[in-house]
């Protein structure tokens, strides 16, 4: 992985203006956040380039507000909750550039804060044009980037202004690149990778680069029935993608190819009804499953087998669910195995690493969020990284 300067680069800044690009994109009910997650994410770095004496300009997107203003998405919105989490009072700048920035520079003192408006209120935001990103840059005396999941967008603040500036990784952007190299870039081997959800064409270009870096493969979700079709098994009624069984033979022998497992249930649990502990429930077979019948779990003996292969594995990268968790009983080969991997990695045998939304939300409801290595709450940006794809705002910081 190429190097990138981190905060511990930094000499004396005191007085010195840090432009620091965070993700507020908070969701809001009734005027305040429903999660802080965020803001908590980017404290650390806020903070302590604070507490070194430096004036600390916040730059944040709120909404899609496509290059227009809105008064509902300005950032002055989350600027509450920002204060609550850093425990310290912060200036709206309703600019990002021009003479406003520059008097509020001058009121502010150093170790003060200033949130500036919601940066897509500009066409030059999206368009990363150059002369808005130096117009921005010019108030600055370097750029740190706290916010990895908008580091797939090449857009000026993620971008541009690492063009114009000195540019450094904030605490949580190089806690991310570290666990995301120890997972795929440079990780320690067998490999496995959990890859769930509800499509195969979703996730296309992650199963491909994966299978030429990972030794296990284990597919779960609707995905897995798609697979199963590919091998000529019925899966009555459940979710599959027909027209792409081509596409998961291609998969497996590729994956064959380059000495990867490809890990499909063998037992899965079935219903004729898509509710909570429906009437028709049963476990089977995958070459039982009846024509009225929907796949919508991996099976207790299939889930086993997968605990022992993490077992094999010193490294995991997972992103998505094994069945339809939000519904009980069929979250339970992802609780499962979401227990098996957490308690492999307390004890110090598996490094960890999830992401995604869908994934996020069902390590927390197997009460394992805390004891995986790293969980990132970035959703576009991580399944990028797991496609392989080079993320703008990492390759920026690393030039």
């Amino acid at each position: 992985m190429s190097s990138f300067k981190t905060l511990d680069d930094l000499g004396d800044i005191t007085g010195k203006v840090a432009l620091v690009r965070v993700d507020l994109n908070l969701p809001m009910k009734d005027g305040s956040a429903t999660d802080v997650s965020r803001v908590e994410a980017v404290k650390p770095t806020i903070l302590e380039l604070a507490e070194k004496g430096a004036k600390v300009l916040l730059l944040a997107h709120y909404g899609r507000p496509k290059g227009q203003r809105f008064s509902t998405m300005s950032t002055s919105f989350v600027q509450g909750d920002v204060e609550k989490v850093l425990d310290k009072e912060i200036m709206f700048i309703p600019e990002v550039m021009g003479p406003v920035v520059e008097q509020s520079i001058g009121i502010l003192g150093n170790g003060d804060i200033g949130l500036l408006d919601n940066v897509r209120f500009w066409p030059g935001e999206e368009a990363n044009d150059a002369e808005f990103a130096r117009g921005m840059a010019a108030h600055g005396d370097f750029y740190v980037n706290d916010a990895f999941s908008a580091a797939h967008r090449a857009h000026a603040t993620t971008e541009g202004l690492a063009r114009h500036l000195p540019a450094y990784a904030g605490r949580a952007m190089e806690a991310e690149l570290k666990a995301l190299d120890a997972a795929l870039g440079n990780p320690e081997a067998p490999v496995a990778a959990v890859v769930g959800g509800a499509k195969v064409s979703t996730k296309l270009d992650v199963l491909t680069n994966l299978v030429g870096k990972v030794q296990h493969l284990i597919i779960g979700g609707g995905m897995a029935n798609t697979f199963l079709a590919a091998k000529g098994v019925d899966v009555g009624k459940s979710l599959c993608e027909h027209e792409l069984t081509d596409t998961a033979n291609r998969i497996i022998d590729e994956a064959a190819h380059a000495g990867c497992t490809v890990h499909l249930p063998y037992d899965v649990v079935v219903a004729k009804e898509f509710a909570a502990n429906p009437a028709s429930l049963r476990t089977c077979n995958v070459h039982e499953v009846a024509d009225d019948e929907m796949i919508l779990d991996v099976g207790p003996l299939a889930t086993e087998a997968l605990a022992d292969v993490l077992k094999t594995c010193r490294t995991l990268v997972w992103n998505g669910p094994m069945g339809a968790f939000e519904t009980e009983p069929f979250d339970t080969a992802t609780v499962a195995l979401a227990r098996t991997a957490a308690a492999l990695t307390q004890d110090g045998s598996l490094i960890s690493v999830a992401g995604g939304g869908d994934t996020v939300a069902a390590l927390a409801h197997a009460g394992v969020k805390d004891d995986f290595t790293f969980v990132s709450t970035a959703g576009g940006a991580f399944l990028e990284w797991m496609e392989g794809k080079p993320l703008p705002g990492v390759a920026a910081l690393t030039a």
